[in-house]
């Protein structure tokens, strides 16, 4: 966390390393947030893409307190639920690639990110609500708390338990339910 506080003072100072640096440093993990939330590599990589970019725009607002890999991880949740709704507002215009099934093709780009094991994971997870979908992820991959993942979520913590809570186990029946296939 000290290092983070370091890079973001580094980077309002004009230095494109510790921008460099601190996207190398959380790129995966926002990768995998997305890719499970979305269940495509390529809308994932450009939710991330969108969130590094917004964030070197807002560089000079941003403060460095708090953790910024939860800053990051929230921006992209909060990037791919606003996708979601401007679709389903606007299907027309939507992003055919958003809730596309993984296929067992052949690109090695793929396999390189997904493993069998994710693969299942995030096909899964596109079959629960995206309220329980968005507070597992924050709370496995994102180390935020019921509590963080509430403020954010602008609910109780009641409610994110029972979010997560509920999503868990409907991950579980559909993760059962492919594993006896």
């Amino acid at each position: 966390m000290l290092e983070d506080k370091v890079l973001i003072f580094k980077f309002k100072r004009g230095c494109n390393d510790a921008l460099r640096r601190i996207y190398e440093k959380y790129r995966n993990d926002l990768l995998k947030l997305a890719i499970v939330m979305t269940n495509d590599i390529n809308t994932a990589e450009d939710v991330v893409q969108d969130v590094f970019v917004n964030f070197v725009r807002s560089i000079d607002t941003i403060k460095p307190h708090g953790n910024l890999k939860q800053y990051l991880m929230t921006s992209v949740a909060n990037r791919i639920k606003n996708r979601l709704r401007d679709i389903s507002r606007h299907p027309t215009c939507s992003d055919e690639n958003l809730d596309k099934q993984l296929t067992d093709s052949d690109n090695p780009e793929r396999w390189a990110i997904l493993s069998e094991q994710l693969q299942l994971i995030s096909k899964a997870m596109t079959k629960i609500p995206l309220d329980q979908r968005q507070t597992i992820a924050l709370h496995l991959q994102g180390d935020m708390t019921f509590r963080q993942i509430a403020k954010v979520q602008d609910a109780s913590v009641n409610t994110i338990q029972g979010h997560y809570r509920y999503g868990i186990k409907k991950l579980r029946t559909l993760l059962n339910s492919e594993v006896t296939k």
